[in-house]
């Protein structure tokens, strides 16, 4: 009988072995987490992410502070703990012990002050004390020279900040105010702001966007040399713009104007071409400009071919429709056998065009007196907008 139960007993010792086996793979890991006032911290999330092979665990401490995890593979881990979702406090590569718990602590007080450290070092570019222990020689001269880098880049932002703010502020305060002899005073700061931002950082495409308006709406207030040498300067701001991004249609537009402005015909119109290829719903803006810099350079026999294309690109564009028609009657010409005057074919319809858009716009009344002269009948009726309708 007794020889007959010994196999069995035998296979019960290797399933007790096969079982203390696998369950001597786990462990456990525990701690206390206290506040900073260094009292025991209820329902702080701990949080376990092994980092040798994925996993991730977590859990909260008791009312007295306790945190305990059993049953946990030996690995490597980094442990957090968060109050209120955000994370209070870290600690990275914690080995769990075979046979033994192991012990992480939570001292939120010790924390803080860890932080305020590291704070102060970023901002002064010096290792504190606490922070030097454990470094060597040249690890910490590696980090305070760290700590130096990233204290002058924040420096630096802070007053790139200050500078581009400033610069703004004035720009926007410039274009609002309607007394040109207080527009240049602030045309002016704005300028010096953003240079100086200019100066701190000059990858920063807005900052030169912004200088490029500042120096043309200061031109606006100038005369003789001084206008041309802000215009000169607005346009080298533009150009530092498209150096940083070449594909901005509204840079284009810009440096157009100021080249009409200037009188540089072919530069002008050079830019503004640039602009209607680059983004198609700037064309019909960029072709009325083109053509509102040959009227104020005095070719204004030229400019109906713009405005043209500017009604072509947006069909709604009013006053495209009114320039193209007033100077297309400016072509008109008389035959010197019948002394009948003619004019080109898109006078009549271009002024009829802009009467149906605005029939109470600003050049209503010229348009009108334009389409008699013609012999036209025109059929509209010319009111104030600013005046109410009544009875309604």
């Amino acid at each position: 009988m007794l020889a007959r139960l010994r196999p069995s007993i035998l296979i019960t010792c290797i399933g007790l072995v096969a079982a203390c086996s696998a369950w001597a793979q786990t462990t456990t890991m525990e701690g206390d987490v206290t506040d900073p006032s260094g009292q025991p911290l209820k329902g702080a999330m701990v949080k376990l992410e092994r980092t040798d092979i994925k996993g991730h665990y977590q859990v909260k401490s008791d009312k007295k502070g306790h945190w305990l995890y059993t049953g946990l593979p030996l690995g490597t881990f980094d442990i957090t703990c968060e109050v209120d979702g955000k994370m209070a406090d870290r600690i990275t590569g914690v080995k769990s012990k075979f046979g033994d718990t192991t012990t992480v602590n939570f001292d939120l007080r010790k924390a803080q002050q860890a932080q305020a450290a590291a704070q102060q070092a970023n901002s002064s570019g010096q290792v504190t004390d606490d922070q030097a222990r454990g470094m060597s020689k040249e690890q910490k001269a590696q980090y305070e020279a760290q700590l130096k880098e990233r204290a002058e880049q924040m420096k630096k932002n802070s007053a790139l900040n200050d500078a581009f703010t400033a610069g703004d502020n004035s720009l926007k305060q410039a274009k609002a105010e309607p007394d040109k002899t207080k527009q240049a005073p602030l045309y002016q700061t704005a300028v010096d702001n953003l240079n100086k931002a200019g100066q701190l950082d000059a990858s920063q495409q807005a900052v030169w966007n912004d200088l490029g308006e500042a120096y043309s709406g200061l031109a606006a207030t100038q005369t003789g040399d001084e206008k041309t040498k802000s215009y000169d300067q607005a346009i080298d701001a533009y150009k530092k713009s498209l150096a940083i991004k070449p594909d901005d249609a509204a840079v284009y537009n810009q440096l157009g104007n100021i080249y009409g402005a200037e009188r540089k015909m072919p530069e002008a119109t050079e830019n503004l071409q640039k602009a209607a290829q680059l983004n198609p719903q700037m064309a019909s803006k960029a072709y009325f400009n083109m053509g509102a810099n040959l009227v104020n350079s005095g070719s204004a026999d030229k400019a109906s071919e713009y405005f043209k294309k500017a009604t072509d690109a947006d069909p709604n564009y009013a006053e495209a429709w009114y320039q193209l028609g007033s100077t297309s009657m400016m072509k008109g010409s008389v035959d010197p056998k019948t002394g009948q005057q003619t004019y080109p074919p898109d006078t009549a319809p271009a002024l009829k065009k802009y009467l149906e858009l605005q029939p109470s716009g600003a050049h209503a009344q010229e348009a009108s007196a334009m389409l008699q002269a013609l012999g036209e009948q025109v059929q509209t009726k010319i009111t104030n907008p600013a005046v109410k309708k009544k009875g309604k």
